[in-house]
């Protein structure tokens, strides 16, 4: 199948789709598969859990005033679980990769399960204004989150992606989705209740695949959002790799020791990056991270 995005003038586009910009990616071969479920199998892995993972429940009279602030909101997050943040900053409700569901599989009576209920359930979420989707593997993409959010009272939320997911929102009948290459950027205009706030793609070291036959067909990658209160990095799924030196030169002239520096809150992932011979190529460590 054609990429029908291909820029021959960019280095991770491919006439069949994407890659990444350091370490290509390859898919395991049979024989590291098995020596990974070999050694998992002989450690026991994964080991079950012995106690119960602490909670805390959510300041839900917090999160729903600030809410509704408008441009007097004060910037703050909100873990729900997994890679799903509830971001407040700028006036508006950001929502990362949003996973509500209890397995994250291609059906729910099947597939990886997860131990802990979401912080805040779908009912208990705020109005969301944007949806930032990282990329398309199940613990990130997950359909029924995802129609849920598009039917949300008061309108569907801006579902901002990377190229290569706007015909699947459309097969569902979403379609207030904007697809942005890697260092493209997509503004969210000034209203009377929020601020203006470019959102840019950043690159990440990861791939992508929604069934067998589809791998690197769409892209992944993180998320710069640059609100004049809080400039917030959402990583997605990621190796530790020079692209984020590429990302701390891109917004440099943004981000100067006289602007107040960096980055004010870093979402990075750190599931899934042991043995490392299998993982570092896709996921960060604690280290890393």
């Amino acid at each position: 199948m054609k990429n029908r995005y291909y820029n021959p003038a960019k280095k991770h586009h491919r006439p069949d789709g994407f890659q990444n910009n350091y370490i290509s990616f390859r898919g395991k071969r049979w024989h590291e598969i098995l020596r990974w479920r070999w050694q998992a199998w002989r450690a026991g892995h994964p080991r079950p859990i012995a106690t119960p993972i602490p909670v805390v429940a959510p300041d839900l009279n917090f999160i729903g005033a600030n809410a509704k602030a408008g441009l007097s909101m004060q910037p703050a997050v909100t873990w729900i679980g997994h890679i799903t943040v509830l971001a407040q900053i700028g006036g508006l409700n950001i929502l990362t990769d949003p996973v509500f569901s209890d397995r994250c599989f291609p059906v729910q009576w099947a597939g990886p399960k997860r131990q802990t209920p979401p912080g805040l359930s779908l009912a208990q979420l705020p109005h969301i204004d944007v949806v930032l989707l990282s990329h398309n593997h199940y613990d990130h993409m997950d359909e029924g989150s995802l129609l849920a959010l598009s039917k949300q009272t008061g309108g569907s939320p801006l579902f901002i992606t990377p190229l290569g997911h706007k015909h699947w929102f459309a097969q569902r009948g979403i379609h207030h989705v904007i697809e942005l290459d890697w260092w493209d950027t997509h503004v969210l205009p000034a209203t009377e209740r929020s601020a203006r706030i470019p959102v840019t793609l950043t690159p990440s070291q990861h791939w992508s695949a929604r069934t067998a036959t589809d791998a690197l067909r769409s892209l992944w990658g993180g998320f710069a959002v640059m609100s004049p209160d809080c400039h917030l990095f959402f990583a997605g799924d990621t190796a530790y790799s020079k692209d984020f030196v590429d990302i701390r030169q891109h917004f440099a002239r943004e981000q100067t020791p006289e602007s107040g520096g960096g980055f004010d809150m870093a979402l990075l992932p750190i599931g899934a990056y042991e043995p490392r011979w299998f993982m570092k190529d896709q996921h960060v460590n604690p280290d890393e991270a």
